[in-house]
Order: C-alpha cells, then structure tokens, then sequence
C-alpha cells in the first residue's frame, strides 16, 4: 500500500463532493481522464443521488468524468466494488512477486467494456489497488 498524500486541487474535490453529495470520501484519484471518489462503506447511494443526478452535477460542474467506488477493506470485495458496473461473478487473488494480482470474472459480454479502451478501465482499477491494498496488477477474463 502506498502512503497517499492529496494536492490542494484533490482535496477541492473532496471538499465539494462532500459538500454537495453529502457522501464521505476515502480517496480521490485523477485516473484516465476521469476523477474517481472512493466513499466510504454504504455511502454510493448518497453519493450517486437518485438516478445519479448529483454525479451528473458535478461531472458538469467540474467537466470531467467521475466514478463513485465503494471502499472495502477486503481486496476481493473492493475489486468486485471497482467492476461493479460489469457484474463481477468472481475474483481470484493469486501471489505475484511482493504483492497479489487479481482476475476478476465477469459476463463475457461485459469482458471488453470492463476492460475499457486501451485497458483504460484496468488502469483504473489498478491506480486504486496499489493504494490500498498489496494488489499489484489486476486482469479481468
């Protein structure tokens, strides 16, 4: 796990996410193009808004893209909780080099868009477990 430390411009997001979803954030992260909160346990809800129309806010707001994950302190649960969208079945957590890599399965009609352009959505997930886990590298089958 990387010791985390938040420039100004990160922790203005934190604060006006907070303010205005009401959600208490962990993390947050520049990954990809797009700002993704980390929230606390049972806290998505509050942060998404009904229909998502306070993460829709903010993306017009900050003129970006966003992405809400609920932390777990688990690795499994926070990899299943960063591929939520594509109906993650399982994950296997397997030792590679000082750390763990992790598979997530999903529906294999999701595989590619889990996997994102140019493995887009996996660098994503990988930016998040490095920071809070011992999971390295991560693949999706």
């Amino acid at each position: 796990m990387a010791e985390i430390t938040l420039d100004t411009e990160t922790l203005g997001y934190i604060r006006l996410f907070e303010e205005r979803t009401g959600a208490r954030v962990k993390d947050c992260l520049h990954a990809e193009d797009k700002l993704v909160f980390l929230v606390f346990p049972g806290e998505v809800h509050k942060a998404v808004g009904p229909g998502g129309v306070l993460v829709d806010r903010l993306k017009g707001m900050l003129k970006k893209e966003i992405q809400v994950v609920e932390y777990a302190e688990d690795p499994e649960a926070l990899v299943k909780n960063i591929f939520y969208w594509y109906g993650p079945k399982q994950v296997d957590l397997v030792p590679k080099g000082k750390g763990r890599h992790a598979t997530v399965t999903v529906d294999p009609a999701w595989k590619a868009r889990a996997i994102g352009k140019a493995g887009k959505n996996l660098k994503v997930a990988r930016a998040i477990l490095v920071r809070h886990t011992d999971v390295g590298s991560v693949s999706v089958a």
